[in-house]
């Protein structure tokens, strides 16, 4: 198991409850569109993790595109995330190198074909996240709420807090 795939998939969940709990300043009527937006981005995230899980398990999935056609409201796509992180933690802490490093094939639901190690796999779902949760921040910015601060340090230091000790 990586400790650091571990650590940083803690992250993940610890930095969605944190944007969700943020968004929820949102008004679902004088702020309608930017919530809806929020909840496309939000779900562009989700059903992506949920594709490469299918694909890390060598298993089939059921979508056909990077988002859904309907829109989920904000309390079930929480409860959504928050299942699929806890998968991933499970999944990463039963994980041992040559698995990490196992090359995996499979097609991108536009049909191209794909081909990456499992750690590979692990560190886009990361990355990707970050990037869109970052749109997500802006947009609650551009209509005065501020986002959280969706950073890696201050997860650690928020997590650990004897990290901020200098002995």
């Amino acid at each position: 198991m990586s400790t650091l795939l571990l650590s940083l998939f803690e992250y993940k969940a610890w930095a969605n409850h944190e944007l969700f709990q943020a968004l929820q300043a949102l008004d679902p009527d004088s702020q309608h569109e930017q919530l809806h937006a929020t909840l496309r981005i939000l779900n562009h995230i989700y059903v992506v993790d949920r594709i490469f899980a299918a694909q890390l398990q060598g298993i089939p999935h059921d979508y056909s595109n990077t988002n859904t056609k309907a829109t989920p409201t904000l309390a079930a796509l929480y409860h959504d995330v928050q299942a699929c992180d806890n998968w991933y933690l499970e999944y990463i802490a039963a994980l041992n190198t040559e698995q990490l490093s196992e090359m995996l094939k499979f097609t991108f639901v536009d049909g191209d074909l794909g081909r990456m190690s499992r750690e590979e796999i692990l560190a886009h779902i990361i990355t990707h996240g970050g990037y869109h949760r970052g749109a997500v921040g802006r947009i609650m910015a551009q209509i005065s709420i501020a986002p959280p601060r969706d950073i890696y340090s201050r997860f650690l230091h928020f997590s650990e807090p004897k990290r901020r000790n200098r002995v």
